[in-house]
């Protein structure tokens, strides 16, 4: 690799750093510490209890914990295995750790916790919910005629079909008793304020984590369409079926709507997102003397599919800058793709998408992409994503590795663990989904 590449993927990696020192979830939750303290004083509440859940928990209860411990008189906190560091938060804090994507019996226990204290809630109490992404696996209380492990099937069953987040969180809502607006339904008559750092593009409320505070806009019905869809109906459970079957049909209660009172005292806030992440790098790459664009904040579909138009954008970019313009250009692009598995390999859909990229781009000098997970963790992996540039491939090749093997397999990650090219941050506290940025010499 030349010293111009390799200073490029050093560049990559700075404003990706940058973006995420500015979705920091403890500042942003801090900088709304007044806010609930006039909602508490304003209110005359004698309680307050915090609820919080997502990959971002951990940051996001620490400022609470840190600056409005006075007023907290309970609060449970539920978060991923490996993201809740030694330093710890208020004695008043029950702290979970649970699985994500798929939920396991930490998160059900977890979650019966939040419904047992939810329930204590009166007109006198303020509940402060927390709530990143993640959330829809780590706050999980199946439908009463169906198990853990149908649930976990299920899950598994959308994942693996492609399904997008919006399709996954609209069968999840209708299989569970706290998602789709049922944790505000559960409080009523409390007050909630929900702080929310979104991981879904356009912020939708209802989506975000599967909007357990906000009025659901899908049913049962949507639910069924999803599973046919995405041709499931002879593989997810026969218990999860008849549910959704009989919700359709009107003989069980749908998820609350817009209109239900048990939402007349509840305010969500959007406190983080994609288009934060998006502006910060912009900024960012404008300091480091590229011209920057933003060429997508909606980013998704199948993750090879992205890869092609970003490397097509690119490519049109790249020859603008051969034909004389001056300068160095920052493409930049935000959202959150999805892969169809086929194969048994090891990888998640920003190591996809970068060796679909490096396919694209193979040879090809002056283009350098970093696609990675602001959360720091892509699919199943310890790797947020990857690095490519022109000679990723050629490199490989000539090392004996076959990229395209390892792609039909989405074994990406395993590629660039013997290729080089994965880039690692650790849990990074934060997820507002995912950047890419590509950088033209």
């Amino acid at each position: 690799m030349s010293m111009k590449n390799d200073l490029s993927q050093r560049k990559a990696a700075d404003i990706f750093h940058a973006v995420l020192k500015a979705i920091d979830p403890y500042w942003l939750i801090k900088e709304r510490i007044d806010h609930i303290r006039s909602i508490y004083r304003e209110g005359n509440y004698g309680k307050l209890y915090l609820i919080s859940f997502g990959k971002a928990a951990y940051p996001m209860t620490k400022a609470v914990s840190d600056f409005a411990d006075d007023l907290l008189t309970k609060g449970i906190m539920i978060t991923k295995y490996g993201h809740v560091p030694e330093a710890g938060v208020s004695h008043k804090i029950e702290v979970f750790e649970a699985a994500h994507p798929v939920p396991d019996i930490q998160g059900v226990l977890a979650t019966e916790r939040v419904i047992g204290l939810l329930e204590k809630a009166d007109s006198a109490t303020l509940v402060v919910c927390l709530i990143s992404g993640g959330g829809s696996a780590l706050l999980v209380a199946p439908h009463k005629d169906i198990s853990l492990a149908e649930k976990q099937q299920i899950t598994q069953l959308l994942l693996k079909a492609g399904a997008n987040i919006q399709e996954l969180n609209t069968v999840r809502k209708h299989l569970s008793r706290i998602k789709g607006g049922r944790l505000a339904e559960i409080a009523y008559p409390a007050r909630v304020l929900s702080l929310i750092l979104s991981d879904v593009i356009g912020d939708p409320l209802d989506v975000i984590a599967s909007g357990p505070t906000s009025p659901d806009q899908t049913t049962f019905q949507d639910a069924l369409k999803v599973i046919k869809l995405h041709d499931l109906g002879d593989k997810i459970p026969e218990k999860a079926s008849f549910i959704l079957i009989r919700g359709a049909a009107g003989e069980i209660a749908e998820t609350p709507k817009e209109g239900n009172p048990v939402f007349a005292w509840v305010q969500n806030i959007i406190v983080g997102s994609n288009k934060k992440a998006i502006e910060t790098a912009k900024r960012e790459a404008e300091g480091q003397g590229y011209q920057a664009a933003v060429i997508s904040a909606e980013l998704q579909g199948e993750a090879r599919d992205a890869a092609t138009w970003l490397a097509r954008k690119a490519i049109e970019a790249r020859r603008g800058l051969a034909g004389g313009s001056q300068g160095k250009i920052c493409l930049i692009s935000g959202g959150e793709t999805t892969v169809t598995v086929r194969g048994n390999g090891m990888g998640g859909r920003n190591t996809e998408l970068s060796l679909a990229f490096a396919q694209e781009i193979k040879g090809m000098k002056g283009i350098t992409l970093l696609s990675a997970g602001t959360d720091g963790t892509d699919g199943p992996t310890d790797a947020a994503g990857a690095i490519v540039d022109g000679g990723t491939i050629e490199k490989a090749e000539a090392a004996g590795i076959n990229p395209e093997d390892y792609l039909k397999n989405n074994d990406s990650y395993n590629f660039f663990k013997s290729a080089g090219g994965l880039f690692i941050t650790g849990p990074t506290g934060t997820n507002v989904m995912d950047l890419q940025i590509i950088l033209l010499d």
